[in-house]
Formats: C-alpha cells, structure tokens, sequence
C-alpha cells in the first residue's frame, strides 16, 4: 500500500476469498483493504493513540440520509454526550483533494452539524473549525486533540 504521511503502526490483516482485509478496531471486524480503507485505519489509529480519541467514541462508515438521498461518512467523532462534533472524509493517497471533497463533507455537515471537519487522503490532511451560526470555516494546522473538541 501507498505510504503516508501519518505514523505507521502495527496492523492486522487477513486474506480471504475477497481478497485482502484488515481489522477496523472501531467496527470490531475485517474489512476490504482499499486504498481509500488504508488511509481510513490510518487516521482511526492516528486519532486514538496519538490525538487521544476515545475509540467508543467514532464511528465508520455509517448512513445518513442527505435531500432523500443515503450516504455514508467515513468517521464521525461524537464527545461525552454522544453528540457529533468533529466528520472526516477520506480519499485514497492517489486523489488530490478538491473542492469537491469539500463540498461533500459540507453536505454531510448539514446533517449533522458538528464544530470541526476534516478532509484527508493520507498525504495531505485538512482541518478547520466550523461556526455554524455565522456559517464561517477556520483552517487549523492540524487535528485537534480530542480534550479540546469534547464540549
């Protein structure tokens, strides 16, 4: 797979009939190893042992339903009181993040409506603070540690 530009770690895969898989300590099971999936493990495992993000606390690949129209969200944060506060979307390492990855996880924003948003594709990570009352983005250096978005 493509290396990236988040710390490695020790991951667990398996082949199957499918073709190969890796375990997603978030959903407790293997899952197809993709490109777009390799940077998705890699961000779960850089939030949790790096950034201090409680794994009960994120969820992968979960629907919401958008003009009538059901998408899935790569991970979604929520803090103490199982609210939303921080989406990411992922691509793989060989898609340049466009605005269209912006405007995807805009959309999805308008569901859930949390404070941070990030867009990755495991070379190149975007962060910025949402003020959804004067509809204003803020780009951050980098992802916050959790302490600092769990209000």
């Amino acid at each position: 797979m493509h290396e990236l530009n988040l710390p490695s770690f020790s991951i667990k895969t398996k082949q199957s009939s499918a073709g190969l898989q890796v375990f997603d300590v978030v959903r407790r099971k293997y899952v197809q190893l993709t490109p777009e999936e390799w940077v998705r493990q890699h961000l779960i495992n850089y939030m949790i042992h790096h950034l201090a993000y409680p794994k009960n606390l994120l969820a992968v690949e979960k629907r919401i339903t958008f003009n009538g129209l059901t998408k899935r969200y790569d991970i979604a944060v929520y803090n103490k009181y199982f609210q939303p506060v921080l989406l990411v979307e992922c691509k793989a390492p060989h898609i340049a993040i466009s605005q269209d990855a912006f405007d995807q996880i805009a959309r999805y924003n308008l569901v859930l409506k949390v404070n941070y948003l990030v867009v990755s594709n495991g070379i190149n990570h975007y962060c910025c603070k949402v003020d959804l009352k004067k509809e204003k983005i803020h780009f951050l250096q980098q992802i916050p540690l959790y302490t600092s978005i769990d209000n």
